[in-house]
């Protein structure tokens, strides 16, 4: 936790993590004490179809949740991964007989939130998003998507044409961590502003979008009518994206820069924000709709 100029709090949480309960390297107990010796403040740990319950470990605070992986290897007949997150309760889903909407129903019948994995990874499209309802967030980007065997960590194209239609869900930066190798582990996640590092209060602030995804930049966010203000960590980049395909002041490069404010034009429905930093660092702001 670091509290900000402002007298902010600032959580540092990771929402999609695997651990030996299914596919993931280390137990529970060795990835909560990677993760605490990181500075992270909560982490979800997230196995396939294995409920993990809301709790603590060695001081690091769980966040409750599962994976629920549908589909198999081939994305042309249709995978899609849908993470939970705080849930009250097991789901008791079926892995042979689950379908995608059934598992974002019981996540949010329980009380918590549904997560679109790593989309651009199982090549959803927006047409298989918008058959389903429900969903809570997606995955702007997710480490592990980027290693081993995978090549597809970052889903801005699917966040950015469904908001093109006027869905948007809040992005989150998550590891997926699997190997924990150096590669996959503490590298993604969100920084949220809550009122303390409690789970209830930390699932209260993302359910009300008060954070941003990261990979390390700091940002911070303000909107004057029209008029989007960024204040970032010293960065090399930042980009203001929109439905527009091009605007000449969209997109600042620059050295240890830290502000910049961009006019939305008549046309433009909606901003999206993506700041990076000297060492090829990424954060990532929600979408704004105008």
């Amino acid at each position: 936790m670091y509290t900000d100029k402002n007298g902010n709090q600032w959580y540092k949480v990771g929402l999609h993590t695997h651990t030996t309960l299914s596919d993931g390297r280390l137990t529970p107990e060795e990835m909560a004490e990677v993760y605490k010796n990181a500075g992270f403040d909560a982490v979800a740990i997230t196995d396939h179809w294995k409920y993990y319950p809301e709790g603590e470990i060695n001081g690091l605070k769980i966040i409750s949740g599962c994976e629920y992986n549908i589909g198999s290897h081939n994305t042309i007949d249709g995978v899609m991964h849908i993470v939970g997150i705080g849930m009250k309760e097991n789901p008791n889903l079926e892995r042979a007989t689950t379908e995608r909407q059934q598992a974002i129903d019981a996540i949010n019948r329980l009380g918590g939130m549904a997560v679109l994995a790593h989309p651009a990874w199982s090549l959803n499209t927006k047409e298989d998003v918008k058959a389903l309802n429900g969903f809570s967030l997606l995955e702007i980007y997710n480490t592990v998507s980027a290693v081993e065997q995978s090549s597809r960590p970052y889903s801005g194209y699917i966040a950015d044409v469904l908001a093109n239609d006027g869905i948007e869900f809040p992005l989150i930066a998550t590891d997926d961590a699997h190997y924990y190798n150096g590669e996959d582990e503490a590298k993604s996640y969100i920084m949220v502003n809550a009122e303390s590092g409690e789970v209830e209060d930390i699932l209260t602030a993302i359910k009300d979008r008060r954070f941003y995804s990261t990979q390390g930049p700091q940002l911070y966010i303000k909107r004057e009518g029209y008029k989007i203000i960024v204040d970032s960590s010293e960065c090399r980049m930042i980009n203001f994206l929109s439905n527009s395909s091009w605007e000449g002041d969209r997109v600042i490069r620059g050295e240890k820069l830290t502000h910049a404010e961009y006019a939305m034009r008549d046309y433009e429905r909606w901003v999206r924000v993506e700041v990076v930093d000297e060492n090829g660092c990424y954060a990532w702001s929600n979408v704004i709709m105008k």
